[in-house]
């Protein structure tokens, strides 16, 4: 495929070997080969069939049936790097979860969308999606290296067709030294990172010649998912065009492997800020000790906590997702209890297009005339007087 770095799937008189040699890599971790780290072998060894997937987990009914019915967009995809953190004896295992299809995503709900953040009915270039005043998002690429099942842009995601092409790309930056309002672009996808990095710098370069442009963000699941591919050469690449940031997309504690830290410490060291942006997810990271663990856990590798997304109502995701109230009671179960940079926004991408509504537990209780009464993360009541 033009622009990325995945060769065809090897033959399928091949396959017998591709599953000998896949479990062996994936059940000998203190005997792997140098490809192994090789993010390219990655790629061209993803999971992506029952035939070979069965030969590597007991599966469940409920996953064999998911496995037939994903194809075309959004179809299995995953690293044999990605797929070694899942616990195969354990169906409900968090990593498990989000990347093996199941029944439950086919089963969709009268309120769920094909585009729940509105990003088609804010785009006025195609690919480039402006809702916010002062910042804009190109959508560059619809690949990845896993695709996780609560996707919000499964609509578009999965297909792997080559990355945005020039044309688009030049109508894209026409559309942003129009509006001299945008000071803000974020790259995203699919997933930026699984582009060659010479396409990628490209983009980066001509976005950072905008006079008025003064950040550029990556969005990214990359680094968790296929983190070899955070190279030295990738990172002097980005280092070029500051200020960079990158917000990576974490789910759970599990995920988090000297692999992953490694890959933050390349990035970190270069200088690019990282964030991270969590997804609310029923069965995986909805109990307030699985969360603390995962902030905790960020902060140790040099990412601050960013966002927690309440689950958008994509197509087919009702099994994943949880009451608003759990995602509350998550951030009073931080408050107080950890330290600050451990505590990301919870938020909901209002449905439609509404954009990011931060949603918190109540602390001021009352506000009257020249004082609010608050309450602490102990329940504890107080009064601050305000001036006159």
């Amino acid at each position: 495929m033009e622009g990325l770095s995945i060769s065809s799937e090897p033959p399928s008189s091949n396959l017998a070997v591709r599953r000998s040699s896949l479990s062996e890599y994936i059940d000998f971790p203190d005997a792997r080969p140098d490809c192994w780290y090789d993010w390219k072998w990655q790629l061209r060894n993803r999971i992506t069939s029952l035939d070979v997937i069965r030969e590597l987990i007991p599966l469940t009914r409920r996953e064999e049936e998911g496995i037939k019915r994903a194809t075309g967009r959004l179809a299995m995809a995953i690293t044999p790097y990605f797929f070694s953190l899942i616990d195969r004896q354990d169906p409900k295992c968090p990593i498990r979860k989000q990347a093996i299809p199941r029944l439950e995503e086919f089963s969709v709900a009268p309120c769920e969308m094909v585009d729940p953040c509105g990003e088609d009915s804010h785009s006025p270039v195609p690919g480039l999606v402006h809702r916010y005043p002062d910042r804009a998002l190109l959508i560059v690429t619809d690949s990845c290296a896993m695709y996780c099942r609560y996707c919000t842009r499964k609509r578009m995601v999965g297909e792997e067709h080559p990355p945005m092409p020039v044309d688009r790309f030049d109508d894209a930056l026409k559309y942003i030294r129009s509006k001299k309002s945008i000071r803000d672009v974020l790259i995203s996808g699919g997933d930026p990172l699984m582009m060659k990095s010479e396409i990628l710098e490209n983009y980066i370069s001509r976005l950072r010649a905008i006079p008025h442009l003064d950040i550029i963000r990556i969005g990214t699941r990359v680094p968790v998912t296929l983190p070899m591919r955070v190279t030295e050469e990738l990172v002097s690449m980005l280092k070029k065009y500051h200020p960079l940031y990158i917000s990576i997309h974490f789910s759970h504690p599990r995920e988090i492997t000297p692999e992953v830290a490694k890959a933050c410490t390349l990035l970190s060291d270069a200088g690019i800020p990282l964030g991270s942006q969590t997804v609310l997810l029923k069965g995986v990271n909805d109990r307030p000790a699985t969360m603390k663990k995962l902030m905790h856990e960020l902060l140790k590798i040099r990412v601050r906590p960013y966002y927690l997304y309440q689950c958008d109502m994509a197509m087919g995701t009702g099994h994943f997702r949880t009451p608003v109230t759990v995602g509350m009671n998550i951030i009073e179960e931080l408050r107080g209890h950890t330290t600050g940079y451990a505590i990301p926004t919870f938020v909901v991408d209002a449905p439609g297009g509404g954009g990011k509504i931060p949603v918190a537990p109540t602390y001021l209780l009352s506000q009257a005339k020249g004082k609010v009464v608050l309450r602490n993360y102990e329940n504890k009541i107080f009064t601050y007087t305000e001036p006159e």
